[in-house]
């Protein structure tokens, strides 16, 4: 009987291994220090201390504050194979049969992830709303997005490892700027390479939430996910083997202000303007000819 023979490391290294290559927010987030069973353990650094010199020295002890979070999703899949043995002998056939499911994973863990990340912005680190969202266009695009990452500025937020993510909607805006690059290269994982603005690394994501542009720290937001089971089993209705397996996940705010969010609508294109910014000088040589009203007056 072949699922005698099943495999799960195999399986279970394939499946993650492709979760990694796809998954957006897998390369975005904080991982976890430790998790234990269903208990996700996310450490967070306390902060130092700058003291004057005045002869004596006094030592602080290095403090880390550990958030918890239980796994609150649980997904699974099961699909049948007619050989579990020949699947495990062709590389080519697990690869695709791997790869499909942990893209489907990948996709709803990181819709999960982006919206706990947008839900966690703190009120000041918003620009706009749900209910009056701001107007943007190929022409102010680019200029919104330095707004967010001055945001995360003004809250300290360390300049490495900031993100920005978009969507291929604004992503095509941003192409249309002469101060972005004009053909993009997204990754698999989402990063749009060698693209930042305002020192954020642009993502390209579909996942995340509809209007909004996100920006944020790794150390704003901690996920996991774990494989708790992997099986395999001769199915009674049928001639053919099965394999299921249990995903649990989750994803959790670690620093609300060092996440910045902006509520959007799209100008259609044949109705964006392009703000023309024009300067006068007045000089000697091109003077602006002016009324001179106490003159007028008498």
């Amino acid at each position: 009987m072949s699922v005698e023979n099943f495999k799960p490391t195999l399986w279970e290294g394939a499946l993650i291994h492709n979760f990694h290559q796809v998954s957006v927010a897998d390369a975005l987030c904080t991982k976890p220090a430790s998790i234990q069973g269903n208990k996700v353990i996310f450490n967070r650094i306390g902060a130092g201390a700058i003291k004057d010199y005045t002869g004596k020295i006094d030592w602080d002890a290095i403090s880390t504050t550990p958030i918890e979070m239980t796994f609150p999703t649980k997904k699974y899949f099961a699909f049948s194979l007619e050989d579990v043995d020949k699947v495990q002998l062709k590389a080519d056939v697990m690869s695709v049969t791997t790869s499909e499911h942990a893209a489907l994973l990948a996709e709803q863990y990181d819709k999960d992830f982006f919206v706990t990340l947008a839900a966690g912005a703190d009120t000041k680190n918003k620009i706009g709303s749900a209910s009056s969202k701001k107007e943007v266009s190929q022409y102010n695009l680019y200029d919104y997005i330095v707004d967010l990452g001055v945001l995360l500025g003004k809250q300290k937020v360390p300049k490495t490892e900031r993100f920005c993510t978009v969507d291929t909607e604004l992503l095509g805006l941003l192409s249309k700027d002469p101060r972005f690059t004009s053909n993009p290269t997204v990754l698999a994982n989402g990063i749009v390479d060698g693209a930042t603005i305002g020192g954020m690394q642009i993502v390209c994501t579909e996942c995340k939430p509809a209007n909004q542009i996100i920006a944020h720290h790794r150390s704003a937001i901690g996920a996991a996910k774990q494989l708790d089971e992997m099986e395999a089993m001769r199915l009674q209705t049928s001639f053919a083997d099965g394999i299921r397996g249990l995903c649990m996940y989750g994803s959790k705010e670690l620093r609300t202000d060092a996440i910045a969010v902006m509520y959007y609508t799209v100008v259609p294109t044949d109705q964006a303007m392009k703000t023309v910014r024009v300067e006068v000088a007045n000089t000697e040589e091109n003077p602006i000819p002016t009324k001179d009203t106490a003159s007028a007056g008498a």
